[in-house]
C-alpha cells in the first residue's frame, strides 16, 4: 500500500472508530484543509477531540480493533494510531490551548473518501497551522498553499486576532498579505 493510500484508509478507520464510539471529533490539519480545497498533505493525518473527551477517544479505538493500536508518546497533548505506515494523530490539545466542545461545534458534516465525518471549520484549521509555527519551527511551506487555495473561505480578522500573541504567525500573514493571499481590507497582522 502506497503512503497516500495508507493515510488516507488510517484516516477512514480512526474516523469510523470514533464515530462507533461516540466520541465527537472532527478532522483537523492538512487533511482539512484538503476537504476545503487545498492541496492534499503528504504527512500526518489529525484528528482532533475535546481535551474531556481523551479518554474515551483512546477507548473507541481500542474497542475498533481493525489493525488499530493508539500509543501514548511522551507529548501529551495527542495520541498517535500508526496503521500501514501511517500514522493518525488525536490531538486534544492544540497550540498550547485544550480543544474544547466550541471549536468541535464549528465542524461541517462533510462526506471524506466517502466516509461521512465533522470536518473542522477552515479559519480554525489555518489559526492551528500557524500558531504551531514558532522560531524553531516556521516551515511556511504548509501554511502557504493552505491559505491561497482556500482563501475566499477564511475569515481573516478572526485568524488576526486569534494568532496576535504569535510573532513567527504574524510574520506569516503579512507575507501573506504583500502575496495577496489575505485581502486588501483585512485587518493588518
Amino acid at each position: 500500500m502506497d503512503a497516500r493510500t495508507a493515510r488516507r484508509e488510517a484516516l477512514k478507520r480512526v474516523a469510523a472508530a470514533l464515530r462507533r464510539g461516540a466520541v465527537p471529533f472532527a478532522l483537523a490539519g492538512g487533511y482539512a484543509a484538503w476537504v476545503h480545497g487545498a492541496p492534499e498533505p503528504e504527512h500526518d493525518v489529525d484528528l482532533i477531540v475535546a481535551a474531556a473527551d481523551r479518554d474515551a477517544a483512546l477507548a473507541a479505538v481500542a474497542v475498533a480493533a481493525a489493525g488499530l493500536v493508539a500509543e501514548e508518546p511522551p507529548e501529551d497533548w495527542l495520541v498517535k494510531v500508526p496503521f500501514e505506515g501511517a500514522v493518525v494523530d488525536v490531538l486534544h490539545r492544540w497550540s498550547g490551548h485544550d480543544i474544547g466542545p466550541e471549536q468541535l461545534a464549528r465542524a461541517v458534516e462533510r462526506e471524506v473518501l466517502s466516509v461521512r465525518m465533522p470536518v473542522s471549520d477552515i479559519t480554525d484549521v489555518l489559526v492551528g497551522k500557524l500558531c504551531a509555527l514558532t522560531e524553531q519551527r516556521c516551515d511556511l511551506g504548509t501554511v502557504l498553499p493552505a491559505a491561497r487555495a482556500v482563501r475566499e473561505q477564511i475569515d481573516w480578522d478572526r485568524v488576526v486576532a486569534e494568532t496576535a500573541g504569535n510573532d513567527v504567525a504574524a510574520a506569516c500573514l503579512h507575507l501573506l498579505a504583500r502575496l495577496g493571499v489575505m485581502p486588501a481590507d483585512a485587518p493588518a497582522p
